[in-house]
């Protein structure tokens, strides 16, 4: 699965370093390929080829760029059981959650705005100014090995769609999948430059972006760490970023919800891709009168999470994605002083697996409560009443995501106080269209629907 070329001003070329990236299968530690490790300069080259691509590109009225957006969704759909292998193999989701979520999900967000564009709000007017919404420039978009397509589409068609050029870093644990998206733009003729990709680490190329003079907006999900360098170096040129960070979600189970549900709903969120999910609800907050319960029906549950081969249908949960993230998962749960209900079951011996955890009696100030462990740990907290709960949940530095569960009057209070970007009431689905985004040090902007592509734009006043 080599690919040996980055992807500059509408061409596959060569980097200008002859080093390579090793990417590895994390459920066999298996390399199944390698890809460029781009360098400073490949992302200069990459930056010019947008530049001189976005005032064409910016000029193309917004409904063709939209039908750019829709065959491209037709040529990646088309590579729909190529996706899901290849997450499968270089982060190791189970087959059917690859389908699902790594494959469908993206699909959905990128006809969204194939569809958004193809239908242009109306422009509007205040006394006598029109307001009108120009694209930004050329975007950085630097992305995450977790949900590697999805939280590429998740920028690249947004930025498309509103005129912006991009320059595309993925992550280095999962770069394969980024390949096809890029196969399919190719192959439906969208415009040179436009899209453009330079696979790298961090520190080389996705440090490039955000420091580079010529890029207008940086676009990242990653951890808050790396977050906070991308806005120091994007702040010294007044550049514009949007950051999409860490969570410590917290899901609310209120005196009179429906425990069982609540509960098996909370432990399938906390354990999708292996915990490995910013927005998990890694923190299940239970009232007294159903804690005893609700620790029971979560260790249950958790017996039901059997890790093995992602390609076999019957698995659950897959590897972490590195050794390094296996050890740092596994830390945390040595550390942890808290009761341990559900964990140390038996995983295969090669491969960065980690047995489906579950702590109950767990202190809201520790470590266990406080930190994003990212892996499939669940952290179990008692409180009497709804002002305790609030508290507990507002407890963190993140602001991601949360649920809460009750009668849907008290659940709608409960989730108004709680100070995070989404909340889930009764399990309420995952909307595509809506906007997504962190409070706190989970980060800034917005991602999906008309609030997505509005993050890629810049407004005008134009007086007459």
């Amino acid at each position: 699965m080599n690919r040996d070329m980055i992807y500059l001003g509408g061409r596959w070329v060569a980097s200008s370093s002859a080093e390579t990236i090793a990417v590895e299968n994390p459920a066999t530690e298996e390399i199944l390929g390698r890809v460029p490790a781009g360098t400073a300069e490949d992302v200069d080259r990459a930056v010019a080829a947008a530049r001189a691509a976005f005032d064409g590109w910016a000029a193309t009225p917004m409904a063709e760029r939209g039908a750019f957006l829709g065959r491209l969704h037709e040529a990646l759909a088309a590579r729909a059981g190529d996706i899901a292998r290849t997450v499968g193999l270089e982060l190791g989701t189970p087959l059917k959650i690859a389908r699902a979520v790594q494959t469908g999900l993206p699909l959905t967000v990128l006809r969204g705005y194939a569809d958004l564009a193809a239908q242009p709000a109306a422009e509007e007017t205040i006394n006598n100014s029109l307001v009108v919404r120009e694209p930004v420039g050329v975007v950085g978009a630097i992305t995450p090995w977790n949900y590697p397509l999805h939280q590429v589409v998740a920028k690249v068609a947004a930025a498309l769609a509103a005129g912006c050029t991009v320059v595309l870093k993925p992550s280095e644990l999962t770069p394969l999948v980024a390949y096809l998206l890029v196969d399919a733009a190719d192959e439906i003729g969208l415009p040179a430059g436009v899209l453009n990709l330079v696979p790298g680490t961090g520190p080389v190329v996705g440090a490039a972006i955000a420091a580079h003079p010529h890029v207008d907006m940086v676009s990242f999900t990653g951890s808050t760490a790396t977050g906070r360098a991308i806005s120091h170096a994007a702040a010294d040129r007044i550049a514009r970023v949007a950051l999409e960070l860490g969570g410590k979600s917290a899901n609310v189970i209120l005196e009179d919800a429906d425990v069982t549900k609540a509960v098996k709903v909370g432990v399938a969120n906390a354990f999708l891709n292996s915990g490995q999910t910013c927005a998990a609800w890694t923190r299940m907050l239970v009232h007294r009168a159903h804690y005893d319960a609700a620790v029971e029906l979560a260790a249950s549950a958790a017996a039901g999470y059997l890790a093995g081969d992602p390609f076999d249908e019957t698995t659950r949960l897959g590897p972490l994605v590195s050794a390094a993230q296996r050890d740092r998962v596994r830390g945390f749960i040595a550390r942890a002083e808290a009761r341990l209900v559900a964990g140390g079951a038996p995983v295969p011996e090669k491969g960065y697996f980690v047995a489906p955890t579950i702590f109950a009696d767990v202190d809201p100030d520790s470590e266990l409560a406080q930190e994003e462990i990212f892996g499939p740990v669940l952290s179990i907290i008692a409180f009497s009443d709804d002002d305790e709960a609030v508290r507990i949940a507002n407890n963190s530095r993140y602001g991601l995501a949360g649920g809460v569960w009750g009668e849907p009057g008290r659940a709608r209070a409960v989730a108004s106080r709680m100070r995070t970007g989404a909340v889930d009431i009764n399990g309420g689905a995952f909307n595509p269209l809506a906007p997504f985004g962190g409070y706190k040090q989970s980060g800034f902007g917005r991602e999906f629907g008309v609030h997505g592509l509005n993050e890629f734009q810049q407004t005008k006043a134009i007086q007459q």
